[in-house]
């Protein structure tokens, strides 16, 4: 595999990564909204909001390859940092299931 390729490789890992995280942010926000619990669920919802429209955003500048893609991998990968710590305070599956996304989605953007 060509270093090209490897970057190319690389990035799509990225941008997938990316688009998960935005999946399940999504839902954690929307399914906290949808609770009863929906006060104490602030804080989670506000990380997912953050989170989840960095995600979007960064998956379009590495698709289009932007020379901000990088810059905007870091603040990605703290959003979604900040967002995992939220959602592992809570019980719930979708919360559980966000924060192992933004895990994941994280650590791909800081090997951008």
């Amino acid at each position: 595999m060509t270093t090209t390729q490897s970057r190319n490789s690389q990035l799509e890992a990225c941008i997938e990564a990316c688009l998960k995280c935005l999946q399940d942010c999504e839902f954690c926000a929307t399914t906290c909204l949808d609770s009863d619990m929906v006060q104490m669920m602030a804080a989670c919802i506000k990380a997912c909001r953050d989170c989840a429209d960095l995600c979007a955003l960064c998956a379009r500048f590495m698709s289009r390859t932007s020379d901000l893609h990088m810059q905007l991998c870091a603040v990605c990968a703290d959003a979604c940092d900040r967002c995992a710590t939220e959602c592992a305070k809570h019980d719930h599956e979708h919360c559980r299931r966000c924060a192992e996304s933004c895990r994941r989605c994280a650590e791909s953007c800081r090997q951008m």
